[in-house]
This record gives C-alpha cells, sequence and structure tokens, in this order.
C-alpha cells in the first residue's frame, strides 16, 4: 500500500482525535482525586494546561513523520551507470528550416523555434538522474539522423540543442514528421520493454499525410511538444507556416502520448512527474523527509518527556514544598524499641 502525504495526515488526524478523547477521559478522573494530588486548591502547576494540547500535538505529528518516511524510498542511488539498469529518453527533434523562424519564447523579445525546442528539452533533462539514463537525440526534417546515441553526457547533449540550423545535413524537400519520428524510433527498438521516454519536439509544419508510426516496447511514455506561434503565421520556403497544434495533436494521439503547446510555457511538473524515466525533484522529495523526521522526533520526544515532566513539576510548589516539610516533620522509627 503506497502512502501518500495526505493520507499519512488523515491518519495522523485520526490519531490526534483518539488522543483528544483519551486525554478528556483522563482529565475527568483526574478531577475526581484533585484534592488528594494537589492540596486544597485542587489545582496542578499552571504549566500543566499545555500538556494537553502538547500530547495531542506530538501524536499527530509523530504519526505522519513516521508514516511518511516509512513510504519514502531509501536515498540509495548507484552512482556507476550500468546499462542493466538504464532508462532512456528518446529525443525526436525536428531541424526543418521552419524551425529557424523567431515566433518562439514567453518573452516580448522571440527567438527562433530552434532556440526555444532546446530550452524546453534542457527543462526536462534537468529533470532526470544522469547516473541512469541514457540520452538519444534524433534530428528529423526529409529524413532522420541520428545525433547522439545512449550518452549520459548532458552537457554533450546541450551543446546539440543550441539552435543551429542541421537541416543543411538533409535534402532539400517537405517535412515527414510521422516517417522521421518513426525511423527515430527504431533506435529504441532493442531497448528493453518500458524502460524509455519519447519526446518530440517540433512546430508540426507538414506538408506531406504518413501512416502513423506504430511504438517499439520499450517506449512507456510520450510527449509531443509544440513550439512556434500557433496564431500568427511566417513565411518559409514558400509557404506560410505556424504551429499545427492540430497535427501535433493527432500525433500524440497516434503515439497514445500527451500534447503540450510549449511556445510560451514549459511542460508542468505534474506532466513530467508520471514519467517513467523522470526522477522526482530531490528538492521536493528531501524537503519532504526531512520534515517528517523533524515531526517524527518532535512528535515521540513530547510523547516520551511529557509524562516524567507531569510526575516531577506537575503538582503547585507550595504543596510539594509542605508534601516534603511534613515528611521531614516525621518523627524517625530508628532507635524505637
Amino acid at each position: 500500500m503506497v502512502i501518500t502525504p495526505m493520507t499519512a495526515f488523515l491518519v495522523a488526524v485520526l490519531v490526534a482525535i483518539l488522543v483528544t478523547v483519551a486525554e478528556s477521559i483522563h482529565h475527568r478522573r483526574i478531577r475526581r482525586i484533585a484534592f488528594l494530588a494537589f492540596g486544597p486548591s485542587g489545582r496542578p502547576a499552571r504549566w500543566t494546561a499545555v500538556a494537553f494540547p502538547l500530547r495531542v500535538i506530538g501524536a499527530g505529528a509523530a504519526t505522519w513523520g513516521l508514516l511518511v518516511l516509512a513510504s519514502l524510498d531509501p536515498q540509495i542511488r548507484d552512482e556507476t551507470p550500468t546499462r542493466e539498469a538504464s532508462k532512456h529518453l528518446l529525443i525526436a527533434l525536428d531541424v526543418s528550416p521552419s524551425m529557424q523562424l523567431v515566433d518562439s519564447g514567453p518573452e516580448v523579445e522571440k527567438v527562433s523555434r530552434a532556440t526555444w525546442a532546446g530550452a524546453l528539452v534542457q527543462g526536462v533533462l534537468d529533470r532526470i538522474d544522469a547516473s541512469t539514463t541514457r540520452i538519444s537525440l534524433v534530428a528529423f526534417y526529409t529524413d532522420a539522423l541520428p545525433v547522439l546515441t545512449e550518452t549520459f553526457d548532458k552537457e554533450v547533449v546541450r551543446n546539440a540543442l543550441d539552435g543551429l540550423p542541421m537541416s543543411t545535413a538533409f535534402e532539400s524537400g517537405t517535412t515527414k514528421i510521422s516517417e522521421g519520428v518513426t525511423k527515430a524510433l527504431e533506435v529504441a527498438t532493442p531497448w528493453m520493454p518500458g524502460t524509455a521516454t519519447l519526446l518530440v519536439v517540433s512546430d508540426g509544419d507538414e506538408l506531406t499525410a504518413t501512416s502513423p508510426p506504430r511504438l517499439p516496447a520499450s517506449i512507456a511514455d510520450t510527449i509531443v511538444i509544440g513550439v512556434g506561434d500557433p496564431q500568427r503565421t511566417s513565411q518559409v520556403g514558400g509557404h506560410a507556416s505556424r504551429q499545427d497544434t492540430v497535427s501535433l495533436k493527432q500525433l500524440a494521439a497516434r503515439l497514445g502520448g500527451t500534447f503540450h503547446e510549449g511556445n510560451r510555457k514549459h511542460p508542468s511538473s505534474d506532466l513530467l512527474d508520471g514519467l517513467t524515466m523522470i526522477e522526482p525533484r530531490l528538492g521536493d522529495a528531501a524537503g519532504l523527509r526531512e520534515l517528517a523526521i523533524f515531526l517524527a522526533v518532535t512528535g515521540t520526544g513530547v510523547l516520551a518527556f511529557i509524562g516524567p515532566a507531569l510526575a516531577i513539576a506537575g503538582r503547585p510548589r507550595s504543596w510539594s514544598r509542605g508534601w516534603r516539610s511534613a515528611e521531614d516533620a516525621r518523627p524517625s522509627r530508628e532507635g524505637v524499641a
């Protein structure tokens, strides 16, 4: 059973309610013998008023912290890359001439579609564990050519995503997105089933209709990201070009994946967190773990020390001094025949 932080919170609330009920019953029982325990005033030391809420809060905090710690994976990592443990990120990048049009990015001063596509891919690269994820980059235009194959080096990938006009490596012609993606998927065919994520980045500017690509068993997740202004057209190669969101959505549907209109925004964290090759963000995981440790230690510490503290300093000082004086005033039995 997977325990989420929200589930742990609900359990902690239930435990706090049970402790509240138990403390209320205990409080009523103490009131019956208050004069015997605390003297003529029938009241304990003033500080004991916080014992009730401290026990409730401590029990709830300890419960939440311990449940969250029990559900989190141990922070053990194999820093040495191994082929058996590797996951894969397959990037199919559109490098057609239309990708050089300058109409992308969230700023007023736009950048080329190719440059912004590199920034989008970079956002995904920042989220993966380089020690266990191999990265392959395939560029497509009229054909598909592998640029990088199964590398662990993110810097090499970054250098390949600098927005250079790689279309010069291909014969001129019409963009063939579906065929390019299909050939790119051939790279993933020998990989283990369910170990790869396919990331397609394109403006959807395709002038030919082709059959839908078929996914190999290795592809577990697919994201199609669109770049380029989806509203305003620009001229390139004798035709008007803009982001063809309809074609890209259809491509994502055929690939069984998700489409993200990324001309202004990076893919959301919710979208990326669900991918097979994405590692949970260390900042979030570490923050949750540290909070759970803090609450578990604090809660159990409160529960452990509140009892002895009540036993030692729970009575009023005046009653404690009078009790000790009465004990000292009793005649000693030593020497009595």
